[in-house]
């Protein structure tokens, strides 16, 4: 009987921490600074787009394994063209090159 609640309960966390999503601010300024531009939650596999908006910084939080970053214009678009930026899970902040803004990020 003991096994079984051990194993219940660890496979509603395993469940659970799989539907937690990371969640990723956008700032104006460099350095995760200035105001807030967007804010959101992402699940892992997922590219998250910045609604037609660019920002110059993204903080992170909650990352399982990695986040990719995409510039903003042309074919780098929604998570394509592959990332300008990869940092491990975690958090952070990740400010974009200079004369760039990120525009979306993959969350693996």
């Amino acid at each position: 009987m003991q096994f079984n609640v051990v194993f219940i309960a660890a496979a509603l966390l395993a469940s659970a921490s799989l539907a937690m999503s990371a969640q990723i601010t956008g700032f104006a300024g460099a350095d995760c600074t200035g105001s807030v531009v967007f804010s959101s939650g992402a699940s892992t596999n997922e590219c998250l787009t910045l609604g037609g908006a660019s920002v110059k910084s993204i903080a992170y939080s909650g990352v399982p394994s990695q986040i990719q970053f995409f510039e903003s214009g042309g074919h780098y678009d929604s998570c394509t063209g592959g990332p300008q930026s990869v940092l491990d899970g975690g958090s952070g902040c990740s400010t974009a090159p200079i004369g760039f803004n990120w525009e979306s990020v993959a969350v693996f």
